[in-house]
């Protein structure tokens, strides 16, 4: 077991100011615990093990028994470190191996278990927004663009911003571990194997290469485990000189140099080099050769290394989302305007879907997931799928929000969001709905229920029309009591409800209505 543990004394603070981000990545597992004092982030607690859970996909796309044991093994040693912190105070993200494996599902589920915690698996894009947020809070604020480049285990992320704002982000398809597998596989350090390599890199970064050079940066940052490594080996060698510093930071001149340096040692296994960890040896040469070729490619002069990476950038997320900053809730006003959503309609929506909810939250179980706010981004966003046809818009929103880049949200919150919008009208969506695990299944099904009738009751888009509806709900049972002579002028609505009750037949739910 590698591991890593820098801790230092927690202060008798608030509990409230300390936050904990794990990061389940494709090489290495990272816990950090941190504290906020005086607006900034004071570390208290770090620790590293290498996993290498890129390294257990079979030729199946599947996890190894091996490889999820040694995952569960060091949560297990995590989780201790995240006792007494508030459980809305941690975060727990995935990335690129955890995207890709087909029975990662399965290894999240023992995982949570383990943890006593929700993971989030995140999609490429929104672990590129979060690396920059963690390298842009290290650094000093200025107004010029910032190349970012993170080299994990099965993916590289590259980054254009400003100041805190990422304005292109790509995650690419190579890392260390999947490049060593594919260029390294035998082991040998050869230059033939450093070509190739370099050409599979360089075709990847193919899609990025015309519009990254275009727009430009002033100077370059590289993040995490692998560009790191490179660093320190490159600042050994020239501690090591007795003339002046021939590599300042990572250059071109530097790599070229060091791949020379590897190649000299034949073989993986032999690899030695002065400022090298024994636990990256084995994939340190994939590293090397992905950002040889960035740096071609995207003609990079030099790079020094950040101290912060993806970790940190979820840790300083989820501050904001305790002082109004939550980027979610930027992502569903983009999408409002970009689809040109009636916002007068969807206010209504959301007005009588919260009064329902806040009348039935303590009979339905239905907090297992942020559901208020879950609820409010689902009415905002229900007539999304209008911007591509009145017919089926519910189907098609729910695929505009299922497939979309969402900063901010994980993989599972953008599906449930996408299940909800699917469900808001006509047959219920029951054989999606089973795909969900049970406690979620039942929590987000009662969801459905009130978001459907809610929009139901606004068919007329009429404004401030709505009564004061009492709402009793039972489970698998719901009562609307509207007021006398409602109907007498709302036959329409009735009608509706009516229909209503038939559709949820199909999920074995009873609504009465008086």
């Amino acid at each position: 077991m590698n591991t890593e543990n820098n801790t230092q004394p927690v202060s008798s603070t608030n509990r409230k100011n300390v936050f904990a981000a794990i990061d389940l990545g494709s090489n290495s597992f990272h816990l950090i615990v941190s504290e906020i004092k005086n607006n900034q982030l004071l570390i208290i607690d770090r620790m590293k093990e290498m996993v290498r859970l890129a390294s257990g996909l079979d030729e199946k796309g599947k996890l190894s028994k091996e490889a999820q044991k040694r995952g569960l093994d060091c949560l297990a040693r995590f989780g201790q470190r995240l006792k007494n912190i508030p459980e809305e105070n941690i975060r727990i993200v995935g990335t690129n191996t955890l995207r890709k494996a087909r029975n990662g599902a399965r290894f999240i589920e023992k995982a949570e278990a383990s943890l006593n915690h929700s993971i989030e698996v995140i999609a490429g894009r929104e672990e590129a927004r979060l690396i920059y947020l963690g390298v842009a809070h290290s650094q000093s604020e200025n107004n010029e663009n910032r190349l970012v480049i993170d080299i994990g285990g099965g993916s590289t992320e590259f980054i254009i911003g400003k100041g805190f704002t990422p304005n292109y982000t790509e995650s690419l398809h190579m890392g260390c571990v999947s490049m060593t597998l594919k260029a390294f596989a035998d082991g040998k350090l050869s230059e033939n194997n450093f070509k190739i390599a370099e050409l599979y890199a360089r075709l990847e970064l193919q899609s990025i290469k015309n519009i990254y050079r275009k727009v430009g940066w002033a100077y370059a940052t590289g993040a995490s485990g692998s560009i790191k490594s490179i660093g320190k080996v490159l600042r050994a060698h020239n501690d090591a000189q007795d003339k002046p510093t021939p590599f300042p930071g990572i250059t071109t001149h530097g790599l070229k140099w060091l791949i020379k340096e590897i190649i000299k040692q034949k073989s993986i296994d032999n690899l030695k080099l002065e400022g090298l960890a024994e636990e990256r040896q084995a994939v340190f040469a994939g590293g090397v050769a992905i950002l040889y070729a960035a740096f071609k490619v995207l003609k990079i002069d030099s790079m020094n290394a950040s101290e912060s990476a993806l970790r940190e950038g979820v840790i300083y997320d989820l501050q904001g989302r305790f002082h109004h900053e939550d980027v979610r809730q930027r992502t569903i006003n983009h999408l409002i305007r970009q689809y040109h959503i009636d916002t007068g309609q969807a206010q209504e929506v959301e007005k009588t879907l919260l009064n329902l909810y806040h009348q039935v939250q303590n009979q339905w179980p239905v907090e297992q997931f942020n559901s208020e706010q879950t609820l409010q981004w689902a009415a905002q966003l229900h007539e999304v799928g209008l911007s591509i046809a009145h017919n089926q818009y519910h189907k098609h929103g729910a695929y505009i929000i299922e497939n979309s880049d969402l900063p901010g949200f994980s993989r599972r919150e953008q599906h449930r969001l996408a299940l909800l919008i699917r469900a808001q009208r006509r047959k219920f969506p029951k054989r999606d709905y089973k795909t969900l695990p049970n406690n979620c299944y039942q929590s987000l099904m009662y969801l459905a229920v009130l978001l459907r009738l809610s929009v139901l009751l606004h068919r007329d888009r009429g404004e401030n029309t709505q009564p004061n509806i009492k709402a009793i709900a039972d489970e698998q049972k719901l009562l609307l009591k509207f007021p006398d002579n409602f109907f007498d002028k709302h036959p329409l609505t009735l009608v509706d409800l009516d229909q209503e009750k038939n559709y949820l037949k199909s999920i074995k739910f009873e609504l009465k209505i008086e």
